[in-house]
């Protein structure tokens, strides 16, 4: 599959993909960005990944990825312009 149609994913990271984020980061000379994480990914490979906290991008640079980092910030800005939901009330029974 060519890069041009490869699929790609934008999602959030989980725990289980500490090891790649830091691994984008050292490939980057830069360091792990903090959490919340979003990451783009090629064809089930990560090549770029935003912190929500304070910006800052890691990615591949033996890929093309400006129009990932891209398609990231622009994600990320959306959803965070959507209403946050509202917590769930937890209520304690007293015994």
């Amino acid at each position: 599959m060519t890069a041009l149609t490869a699929p790609i994913t934008i999602r959030m990271s989980y725990a289980d993909d500490e090891p790649t984020i830091i691994r984008l980061a050292a490939l980057d000379s830069s360091r792990v960005p903090p959490n919340p994480v979003m990451l783009a990914e090629v064809d089930g490979e990560a090549r770029a990944a935003l912190s929500l906290r304070d910006g800052s991008v890691v990615a591949d640079p033996f890929h093309l990825t400006a129009d990932l980092v891209a398609l990231l910030k622009t994600h990320a800005q959306a959803t965070s312009e959507r209403e946050p939901m509202p917590r769930p009330r937890y209520r304690l029974r007293l015994a």
